[in-house]
């Protein structure tokens, strides 16, 4: 019996899984923890599971079956570093108001600064202050994620780019967003207002 290509089968199931998951399932088999590393390391050499991080895993084949749906992607997004949530540019780019591509997904935590590339695509975190870890949303479909709204979003791209606002003032972040190319005329008014709340609350 190839137990390999049995626990292949059942973790092809999950949207990702760790090294922790792995051996819950082997021991159903009672399959000894050396064997289970061998098998990871196999699973990797053939491609059949794909690394998106130190001891965190996902099937080719969910991979594959789910690779352009952007709510998985970031869903990963979420799991990849927790706490978090997709904000600055992927959060303007999902709302439609981002003028240009950009290919790497942004998201804030309350951890260090720090990113992922792997075969899912580029992940950067952003850290930001607890005070500030707020205003985002949870979206509930196939894949559930965090994502701050509009507004959040917008602001946080500005905060973290003039470094938490050091030596700007109201005028400046009005004129760095016309020149980050952002549709804010495009935006909600609501959203936009509380843009702008946001802003003077924080500018020091």
């Amino acid at each position: 019996m190839d137990y390999r290509v049995i626990l292949i089968n059942q973790l092809k199931l999950l949207p990702y899984f760790s090294k922790k998951d792995i051996l819950a399932l082997s021991r159903q088999f009672g399959i000894k923890a050396e064997t289970v590393a061998t098998y990871v390391s196999r699973s990797l050499a053939r491609k059949d599971i794909i690394s998106l991080r130190n001891g965190m895993y996902v099937t080719t084949d969910f991979y594959n079956r789910h690779a352009g749906d952007i709510s998985y992607t970031f869903y990963l997004a979420n799991v990849l570093r927790s706490p978090s949530y997709v904000s600055s540019w992927s959060a303007l780019q999902y709302y439609n108001l981002a003028t240009e591509a950009i290919g790497t997904v942004t998201s804030v935590t309350t951890k260090h600064t720090s990113a992922h590339n792997n075969k899912a695509g580029s992940f950067a975190y952003q850290s930001i202050k607890k005070d500030l870890f707020s205003s985002f949303t949870a979206v509930n479909g196939k894949f559930n994620f965090f994502i701050a709204s509009p507004a959040k979003a917008l602001f946080d791209l500005v905060y973290l780019k003039t470094n938490h606002f050091r030596w700007i003032n109201f005028k400046t972040v009005v004129g760095l967003v016309e020149d980050l190319r952002v549709d804010i005329d495009e935006m909600e008014i609501k959203e936009r207002d509380s843009f702008y709340a946001l802003v003077k609350k924080y500018l020091k």
